[in-house]
Protein backbone atom coordinates (compact mmCIF):
# COMPACT_ATOMS: atom_id res chain seq x y z
CA UNK A 1 0.00 0.00 0.00
CA UNK A 2 1.35 3.14 -0.65
CA UNK A 3 3.24 5.77 2.20
CA UNK A 4 -0.24 8.17 1.20
CA UNK A 5 -2.87 5.55 1.17
CA UNK A 6 -1.77 4.97 5.04
CA UNK A 7 -1.31 8.64 5.88
CA UNK A 8 -4.89 8.93 5.10
CA UNK A 9 -6.06 5.57 7.17
CA UNK A 10 -4.17 7.00 9.67
CA UNK A 11 -5.42 10.19 10.35
CA UNK A 12 -8.83 8.98 10.19
CA UNK A 13 -8.17 6.11 12.82
CA UNK A 14 -6.77 8.73 14.94
CA UNK A 15 -9.73 10.84 14.85
CA UNK A 16 -11.87 7.97 15.78
CA UNK A 17 -9.35 6.70 18.18
CA UNK A 18 -9.68 10.55 19.96
CA UNK A 19 -13.45 10.22 19.81
CA UNK A 20 -14.69 6.52 20.55
CA UNK A 21 -12.53 4.57 21.51
CA UNK A 22 -11.90 2.67 25.61
CA UNK A 23 -8.91 0.84 26.89
CA UNK A 24 -9.17 -2.18 27.62
CA UNK A 25 -9.28 -1.39 31.25
CA UNK A 26 -12.59 0.64 30.59
CA UNK A 27 -14.50 -1.71 28.30
CA UNK A 28 -13.74 -4.68 30.80
CA UNK A 29 -14.96 -2.12 33.48
CA UNK A 30 -18.37 -1.71 31.58
CA UNK A 31 -16.98 1.85 30.40
CA UNK A 32 -18.12 3.92 27.29
CA UNK A 33 -17.09 6.90 25.52
CA UNK A 34 -19.46 6.27 22.37
CA UNK A 35 -23.18 6.50 22.44
CA UNK A 36 -25.32 6.15 18.95
CA UNK A 37 -29.00 7.09 18.56
CA UNK A 38 -30.18 5.48 15.28
CA UNK A 39 -33.97 5.62 13.89
CA UNK A 40 -34.37 2.74 10.92
CA UNK A 41 -37.73 1.11 9.90
CA UNK A 42 -37.56 3.44 7.84
CA UNK A 43 -34.66 5.71 7.81
CA UNK A 44 -35.77 9.26 8.64
CA UNK A 45 -33.44 12.09 8.49
CA UNK A 46 -36.18 15.28 9.72
CA UNK A 47 -36.91 12.91 12.80
CA UNK A 48 -33.43 12.62 13.96
CA UNK A 49 -32.42 15.70 12.61
CA UNK A 50 -34.71 17.09 15.13
CA UNK A 51 -32.17 15.47 18.19
CA UNK A 52 -29.56 16.69 16.42
CA UNK A 53 -30.47 20.35 16.84
CA UNK A 54 -32.50 19.72 20.43
CA UNK A 55 -29.07 18.33 22.08
CA UNK A 56 -27.38 21.72 21.09
CA UNK A 57 -29.93 24.02 21.79
CA UNK A 58 -32.04 22.88 24.48
CA UNK A 59 -29.42 20.80 26.30
CA UNK A 60 -26.29 22.88 25.17
CA UNK A 61 -23.98 19.76 23.67
CA UNK A 62 -21.50 19.65 21.02
CA UNK A 63 -22.62 18.71 17.71
CA UNK A 64 -22.49 14.74 17.67
CA UNK A 65 -21.60 12.85 14.22
CA UNK A 66 -24.51 12.14 11.71
CA UNK A 67 -23.82 8.80 9.92
CA UNK A 68 -25.64 6.82 7.70
CA UNK A 69 -25.26 3.11 8.03
CA UNK A 70 -25.48 2.03 4.85
CA UNK A 71 -27.93 -0.29 5.44
CA UNK A 72 -31.30 0.95 6.68
CA UNK A 73 -30.76 3.97 9.45
CA UNK A 74 -29.39 7.43 9.95
CA UNK A 75 -27.15 7.77 13.43
CA UNK A 76 -25.66 10.07 15.45
CA UNK A 77 -22.76 9.29 17.08
CA UNK A 78 -22.01 11.12 20.29
CA UNK A 79 -18.41 11.05 22.19
CA UNK A 80 -17.82 11.88 25.71
CA UNK A 81 -14.46 12.75 27.30
CA UNK A 82 -14.48 10.78 30.57
CA UNK A 83 -15.44 6.92 30.01
CA UNK A 84 -19.19 6.74 31.22
CA UNK A 85 -20.84 3.17 32.59
CA UNK A 86 -22.77 1.90 30.06
CA UNK A 87 -26.09 1.89 32.12
CA UNK A 88 -25.90 5.67 32.33
CA UNK A 89 -25.25 6.49 28.09
CA UNK A 90 -27.95 3.89 27.87
CA UNK A 91 -30.21 5.91 30.16
CA UNK A 92 -28.83 9.26 28.44
CA UNK A 93 -30.07 8.00 25.07
CA UNK A 94 -33.60 7.00 26.44
CA UNK A 95 -34.05 9.95 27.66
CA UNK A 96 -33.76 11.92 24.64
CA UNK A 97 -36.36 9.50 22.86
CA UNK A 98 -38.73 10.70 25.58
CA UNK A 99 -37.94 14.14 25.02
CA UNK A 100 -37.88 14.02 21.09
CA UNK A 101 -39.19 11.14 19.72
CA UNK A 102 -41.94 9.88 22.10
CA UNK A 103 -44.31 8.99 19.86
CA UNK A 104 -41.55 6.78 17.66
CA UNK A 105 -41.74 3.15 18.24
CA UNK A 106 -39.51 1.25 20.31
CA UNK A 107 -38.83 -1.13 17.33
CA UNK A 108 -37.33 1.80 15.25
CA UNK A 109 -34.86 3.16 17.84
CA UNK A 110 -31.65 1.78 17.55
CA UNK A 111 -29.48 2.97 20.97
CA UNK A 112 -26.17 1.55 21.70
CA UNK A 113 -25.79 1.06 24.72
CA UNK A 114 -29.72 0.30 24.94
CA UNK A 115 -31.18 0.45 28.32
CA UNK A 116 -33.29 -3.03 26.67
CA UNK A 117 -30.37 -5.41 26.32
CA UNK A 118 -32.70 -7.37 24.04
CA UNK A 119 -32.91 -4.58 21.95
CA UNK A 120 -29.32 -3.20 21.87
CA UNK A 121 -27.01 -3.43 18.75
CA UNK A 122 -23.67 -2.74 18.48
CA UNK A 123 -23.43 -0.08 15.77
CA UNK A 124 -21.12 -1.12 13.06
CA UNK A 125 -17.84 0.41 12.44
CA UNK A 126 -17.92 3.85 9.91
CA UNK A 127 -16.82 4.25 6.81
CA UNK A 128 -16.94 0.40 5.74
CA UNK A 129 -18.51 -1.34 2.90
CA UNK A 130 -21.52 -3.35 4.32
CA UNK A 131 -22.12 -6.81 3.04
CA UNK A 132 -26.11 -6.82 3.05
CA UNK A 133 -26.33 -3.92 0.82
CA UNK A 134 -23.38 -3.57 -0.90
CA UNK A 135 -23.39 0.00 -0.28
CA UNK A 136 -20.64 2.12 1.68
CA UNK A 137 -21.62 3.55 5.56
CA UNK A 138 -20.06 7.55 5.92
CA UNK A 139 -19.98 10.31 8.13
CA UNK A 140 -21.95 12.89 6.38
CA UNK A 141 -22.25 16.76 6.99
CA UNK A 142 -25.38 18.32 8.26
CA UNK A 143 -26.20 19.98 5.54
CA UNK A 144 -26.20 16.81 3.12
CA UNK A 145 -27.70 14.56 5.75
CA UNK A 146 -31.59 15.08 3.82
CA UNK A 147 -29.80 14.55 0.64
CA UNK A 148 -30.18 11.41 1.24
CA UNK A 149 -33.63 10.54 1.69
CA UNK A 150 -34.80 7.31 2.89
CA UNK A 151 -31.60 5.66 1.52
CA UNK A 152 -28.70 6.15 4.46
CA UNK A 153 -26.01 4.78 2.16
CA UNK A 154 -23.41 5.55 -0.62
CA UNK A 155 -22.89 3.62 -3.90
CA UNK A 156 -19.01 4.47 -3.72
CA UNK A 157 -16.79 4.45 -0.83
CA UNK A 158 -15.99 7.47 0.99
CA UNK A 159 -13.29 9.28 0.85
CA UNK A 160 -10.58 8.83 3.94
CA UNK A 161 -9.88 12.88 4.19
CA UNK A 162 -13.34 14.29 3.60
CA UNK A 163 -14.50 11.43 6.46
CA UNK A 164 -11.32 12.33 9.12
CA UNK A 165 -12.38 16.36 8.23
CA UNK A 166 -15.60 15.67 9.49
CA UNK A 167 -14.67 13.69 12.97
CA UNK A 168 -11.83 16.76 13.55
CA UNK A 169 -14.77 19.36 14.11
CA UNK A 170 -16.87 17.20 16.30
CA UNK A 171 -15.82 17.57 20.07
CA UNK A 172 -16.30 15.02 22.56
CA UNK A 173 -19.36 15.64 25.47
CA UNK A 174 -17.47 17.40 28.85
CA UNK A 175 -18.01 15.38 32.35
CA UNK A 176 -19.98 19.08 33.59
CA UNK A 177 -21.69 19.49 29.96
CA UNK A 178 -23.02 15.68 30.04
CA UNK A 179 -24.53 16.33 33.77
CA UNK A 180 -25.75 19.25 33.04
CA UNK A 181 -27.94 17.68 29.72
CA UNK A 182 -28.96 14.88 32.18
CA UNK A 183 -30.64 16.83 34.65
CA UNK A 184 -32.24 18.95 31.77
CA UNK A 185 -33.82 15.85 30.71
CA UNK A 186 -35.50 14.52 33.83
CA UNK A 187 -38.94 14.98 34.01
CA UNK A 188 -40.83 17.73 36.00
CA UNK A 189 -41.71 16.36 38.88
CA UNK A 190 -45.11 16.32 39.91
CA UNK A 191 -46.61 18.65 42.62
CA UNK A 192 -48.66 16.24 44.07
CA UNK A 193 -45.57 13.93 44.99
CA UNK A 194 -44.12 13.47 48.44
CA UNK A 195 -46.54 15.66 50.20
CA UNK A 196 -45.22 16.45 53.66
CA UNK A 197 -46.74 14.03 56.17
CA UNK A 198 -46.50 14.58 60.05
CA UNK A 199 -44.05 12.57 61.95
CA UNK A 200 -44.76 11.05 64.82
CA UNK A 201 -43.26 11.94 68.14
CA UNK A 202 -40.03 9.95 68.57
CA UNK A 203 -40.33 9.15 72.66
CA UNK A 204 -37.15 10.24 74.65
CA UNK A 205 -35.22 11.65 71.56
CA UNK A 206 -32.89 14.27 71.59
CA UNK A 207 -34.02 17.73 70.71
CA UNK A 208 -33.33 18.41 66.93
CA UNK A 209 -31.42 21.83 66.14
CA UNK A 210 -33.79 23.16 63.18
CA UNK A 211 -32.44 23.06 60.17
CA UNK A 212 -31.92 26.63 58.62
CA UNK A 213 -34.16 27.81 55.65
CA UNK A 214 -35.43 30.80 54.43
CA UNK A 215 -37.03 32.33 57.69
CA UNK A 216 -34.75 31.16 59.87
CA UNK A 217 -31.07 32.31 58.86
CA UNK A 218 -30.87 32.46 54.89
CA UNK A 219 -29.85 35.52 54.00
CA UNK A 220 -28.47 34.09 50.62
CA UNK A 221 -31.01 32.30 48.06
CA UNK A 222 -28.09 30.75 46.07
CA UNK A 223 -26.92 28.99 49.25
CA UNK A 224 -30.38 27.88 50.12
CA UNK A 225 -30.45 26.22 47.14
CA UNK A 226 -26.89 24.62 47.31
CA UNK A 227 -28.26 23.36 50.66
CA UNK A 228 -31.16 21.57 49.25
CA UNK A 229 -29.48 20.08 46.56
CA UNK A 230 -26.99 18.35 48.38
CA UNK A 231 -29.49 17.64 51.26
CA UNK A 232 -29.71 13.76 51.41
CA UNK A 233 -33.02 14.03 53.56
CA UNK A 234 -34.85 16.31 50.76
CA UNK A 235 -36.93 14.21 48.11
CA UNK A 236 -35.07 13.73 44.67
CA UNK A 237 -37.16 15.50 43.05
CA UNK A 238 -36.77 18.43 44.51
CA UNK A 239 -33.26 18.52 44.71
CA UNK A 240 -32.73 18.63 41.33
CA UNK A 241 -35.45 21.60 40.88
CA UNK A 242 -32.75 23.06 43.49
CA UNK A 243 -30.15 22.22 40.72
CA UNK A 244 -32.06 23.11 37.90
CA UNK A 245 -32.85 26.73 39.28
CA UNK A 246 -28.89 26.88 40.01
CA UNK A 247 -28.14 26.47 36.12
CA UNK A 248 -26.68 29.60 34.14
Amino acid sequence: MPAANIARMSRLDTEQQRLFSTDEHSRSAGLVRRMVLGISGPADWPLLGAVWRGVQADLDLPAPAIAVNGVDAFELWFSVADPLPAETAASFLDRLCDRYLPDLAASRRRMSPSPDPGLGTEPERVPQLRAETGRWSAFVAPDLAAVFGDDPSLDIPPGEDAQADLLSRIRPVTRAEFQIAMARLMPEPSPFLHEPVAAAPLRNAAPIAPRRGPTNGYDDPRQFLLDVMNDATVSMELRIQAAKALLP
